[in-house]
């Protein structure tokens, strides 16, 4: 139990430290979400606003906003977090690789050029994340190969908020 608590305390320590290091701090907003279909801590990404929801009860729900696959890339579906990593080491998969061979088969975790930024939740059935990322000027437009980036103080948060199984639904 003890390496349990002292696990949990240093994911924590990093993230912050993470944070604290970059200065794109944005907070989550609480907003309406009357939406039936999504039972509360359900994350729900809508593509067409470029924004997630972590659905909460009483018809509200913490909005985000995100970078989203662009056009031909977006994904909809259901799917659940297989995975949470802080810091994570990112491999292009092949198709970015195909289209971006330059890039190096491996970029370390917390290098200023991986793109998952200070933490990672891995979804099933694919190769996509919700993820951080180093380049928050990006938030707001249709721009990744599938993987919603959320800026590295919202990864955090949500990060805090959620955990491995937590099914996420992404609409247009």
């Amino acid at each position: 139990m003890q390496k349990v608590v002292w696990g949990m305390v240093a994911i924590y320590l990093a993230i912050g430290l993470a944070l604290w290091s970059n200065k794109a701090f944005a907070a989550p907003e609480l907003v309406r979400f009357a939406d039936q279909r999504f039972a509360p801590g359900t994350i729900v990404v809508k593509n067409r606003e470029r924004s997630l929801y972590l659905v909460h009860r009483g018809g509200t729900a913490l909005r985000y906003q995100v970078a989203v696959g662009k056009r031909g890339k977006a994904w909809t579906g259901q799917t659940y977090i297989t995975g949470m990593h802080v810091r994570p080491a990112w491999s292009p998969p092949a198709e970015v690789k195909r289209d971006l061979p330059h890039l190096p088969v491996v970029i370390a975790g917390g290098a200023p050029n991986n793109p998952m930024g200070v933490a990672a939740m891995t979804l099933a059935g694919g190769e996509y994340a919700i993820h951080g990322t180093n380049r928050p000027g990006l938030i707001g437009r249709a721009v990744s190969y599938g993987c919603i980036r959320m800026r590295n103080a919202d990864i955090a948060d949500l990060f805090a908020r959620v955990g491995v199984n937590t099914r996420v639904v992404a609409v247009n």
